[in-house]
């Protein structure tokens, strides 16, 4: 029997009851759990243990959560972060995603949704991360010389298509919505008004051949996948 290591994460955050309620729901999804109350305390324990994600407040006794995101961008940790906050605003997610934060929500928020996000950002963080050829069906991407071929056969991509390609090849399999590509591809997490991911996508459908649709789904008033 092969055993499993269960995925670690770091949240800090100083309110009890939201800190209970998110223990109870990451756990009993497979995760496991370690809670701080401060920034201070925050910044030690990130800076000095692996997790394989951290979700942070923004606003916290001590340090707050942005500086503590600071931190540990300046000392070349890449841990996928998501912010966890009151703090709504479009300046204020936008400050947090340009300091390195991988995801945004605003409180209250649904379990269910928090959960699914950090799953992404588990598979986002684990399931590529020391990979430099993925593999999807029959199309190939390497992640050192961008090269990606299917069926063996080369393909031209622009670099806004491969950005894309990449995102849906580590997301296999999920059902991806227009506002997650938004801003995990264009980094748009802001209400926007553009055809940028239908008109994306329709090219890279094109240039990955006759049955690209089928390659790359549409999932009615969802969004998009790629593979099974």
């Amino acid at each position: 029997m092969t055993l499993v290591a269960r995925p670690r994460l770091l949240l800090v955050e100083d309110d009890r009851a939201t800190t209970e309620y998110l223990r109870q729901g990451l756990e009993e999804s497979g995760i496991d759990v370690v809670s701080v109350a401060n920034g201070n305390d925050g910044s030690h324990y990130a800076l000095s243990q692996p997790w394989d994600v951290i979700i942070l407040d923004r606003m916290l006794p001590g340090l707050d959560g942005l500086t503590v995101l600071m931190r540990l961008r300046a000392h070349a940790i890449t841990t996928p972060v998501l912010f966890l906050t009151t703090m709504d605003g479009v300046p204020s997610r936008v400050a947090g995603l340009r300091h390195g934060a991988d995801d945004y929500m605003v409180k209250p928020f649904a379990l269910r949704e928090l959960v699914a996000r950090v799953q992404v950002l588990l598979r986002r963080s684990s399931s590529f991360q020391h990979a430099t050829v993925m593999n999807v069906a029959d199309v190939e991407l390497n992640l050192l010389t961008l090269a990606v071929t299917r069926n063996g056969e080369k393909i031209l991509l622009q670099p806004q298509e491969l950005k894309l390609l990449e995102y849906f090849m580590r997301n296999a399999g999920t059902v991806l919505s227009r506002k997650m590509l938004l801003k995990d591809v264009w980094h748009m997490d802001f209400p926007v008004r553009t055809n940028l991911v239908e008109t994306h996508v329709c090219r890279l459908r094109e240039k990955l051949g006759q049955d690209g649709q089928s390659l790359i789904r549409t999932v009615r008033g969802s969004g998009y996948v790629m593979g099974a």
